[in-house]
């Protein structure tokens, strides 16, 4: 069977460049496609286009930017396995997983459309202050001009749409960067989109590496915003060479949980176990580090252990499997290298611990000391540490002690305790009574300290991605 070549897709026309690369399934190495590398004069015309389609793009009206958002909608929901089976291949994301993100997808630019229809100003009372009397002041926004948005491979689907759509759904236009091993994903989206009747321009794809494009996509003045989901050291670096240009940026993180004495074990046990190796850990609110109660530690462990035990790895399009491969052979190696470092640092290997081929098992570490990799750094791997606490003060301190602050999450029934967890915990957001990998796509969501700078949510993102007016009129001469 010929393996297609992919092109990016530039001013309404898709565009074979002369370099390519060969994108391959992770858990197979299965060739899936040859995918056009875009070089800087690529993107140069990309930005340029999209530039000058928002000429167009901020005269449309919000009817009509809801109803190309509402038809990407109505696309996807006809493609929606066509879509899953496609991530499951290129991201080696369980297929039951896979269509839980293409319904999450379909969501999102849901509530872009309705987003697009509500974007509202508000009248200022000019005469509260002396001077302001027979004047009328209001607000309005304004999109952008060109956002940038440079996207991870771990929910090549969702994470577009938190991008792409509340940047539509504003009057803004899009260059979007897909991760090098998802660039498939991005560009169905960008068939539907120009089926749905976005102008051309509207939305640039442009493939490749990163590490070639990445500074003409950030550096060109063109570009009003970057929105970037990615490492927090990548994230830095957008944001020293960003200048005054808007940024928003979801970075990494270590999400811990605290488990509190007064919560029945065994009902929260397959959350916690889904938290943490849900896409192999390959989330960035997967949950990494759970704090349990002294005195309800050892059967936590125990039976988190158990339960982790019964998770099936194998093939992602297998309908059974649970766990599949990790993106990449380096991955493997970077989590393979932490847990063993930890190991001979004195931490113990409850279960898993090693690999299967492309698949790192489940892995649940014990005895872990704070100043591990695997306790301080991102995991981004199927791999949990359990630690017991004495008081809720010293957990919430454990949970503070990182340079992260994304998600957190705490089981209690005492509602004063839950309270005092929430003011105390350094983080974007606190999720009581579930796992901090907990996220609906209309939630205000990003982090503190290194795990970013603004906020997602369809409705955070459009305020994100667009500048607040003021006009005040003099009622009499």
């Amino acid at each position: 069977m010929e393996v297609e070549t992919k092109g990016i897709f530039v001013n309404g026309k898709w565009k074979v460049t002369e370099r390519t690369y060969v994108l391959r399934a992770p858990y197979d190495g299965k060739v899936l496609a040859h995918i056009s590398k875009a070089d800087v004069e690529d993107v140069q015309e990309a930005i340029g286009g999209a530039h000058r389609a928002f000429q167009t793009m901020r005269k449309m009206p919000a009817h009509q930017r809801s109803d190309i958002l509402s038809k990407v909608v109505e696309q996807l929901k006809e493609r929606r396995e066509e879509a899953a089976q496609l991530l499951s291949l290129e991201a080696g994301k369980p297929i039951r997983t896979a269509r839980a993100e293409i319904g999450r997808t379909i969501t999102t630019y849901q509530f872009a459309a309705e987003e697009a229809k509500r974007i509202y100003g508000e009248t200022i009372p000019m005469d509260a202050a002396p001077g302001g009397e027979g004047r009328l002041g209001f607000t309005w926004r304004e999109p952008l001009g060109t956002v940038v948005a440079i996207c991870p491979f771990n929910f090549p689907f969702n994470l577009v749409s938190h991008k792409v759509g509340p940047a539509i759904a504003a009057g803004n236009t899009v260059v979007l960067k897909p991760a090098e091993q998802t660039p498939l994903s991005a560009l169905l989206i960008a068939e539907l989109f120009q089926k749905a009747g976005l102008p051309d321009g509207a939305l640039q794809v442009v493939t490749g590496s990163g590490r070639e494009i990445g500074d003409v996509l950030v550096e060109d003045e063109r570009v009003k915003k970057i929105t970037f989901t990615g490492s927090s050291e990548v994230g830095k670096q957008i944001k020293a060479k960003a200048g005054l240009r808007r940024v928003t940026l979801e970075l990494g993180s270590n999400s811990g949980l605290i488990v509190e004495p007064d919560v029945p074990i065994e009902a929260i046990i397959p959350r916690c176990v889904e938290g943490a190796f849900a896409f192999a850990g390959q989330v960035c609110i997967s949950l990494q580090r759970i704090y349990v109660h002294a005195s309800i530690y050892s059967e936590f462990a125990e039976r988190f252990i158990a339960q982790t035990g019964q998770l099936r790895v194998g093939d992602p399009t297998d309908e059974q499997t649970d766990i599949s491969a990790m993106i990449h052979e380096r991955e493997m190696e970077r989590i393979d290298s932490w847990v063993q470092e930890a190991v001979a640092a004195g931490a113990r290997i409850g279960c898993g611990g090693r690999r299967e081929n492309s698949i790192y098992l489940p892995t649940v570490l014990l005895d872990v000391k704070p100043d591990m990799s695997v306790s301080c750094k991102e995991v981004f791997a199927p791999v949990v540490s359990i630690v017991p606490y004495s008081s809720l003060d010293e957990a919430i301190e454990m949970v503070n002690d990182s340079v992260y602050g994304l998600n957190v999450g705490i089981y209690t029934k005492d509602l004063e305790k839950a309270f005092h967890a929430a003011r105390e915990i350094q983080a974007g957001g606190v999720i009581v009574n579930d796992i901090p990998t907990f996220r609906v796509d209309h939630m205000p969501y990003g982090g503190v300290k290194e795990s970013g700078y603004g906020r997602e949510g369809v409705k955070y993102a459009v305020q994100e991605m667009t500048d607040l007016k003021f006009v005040s009129i003099k009622t009499q001469l």
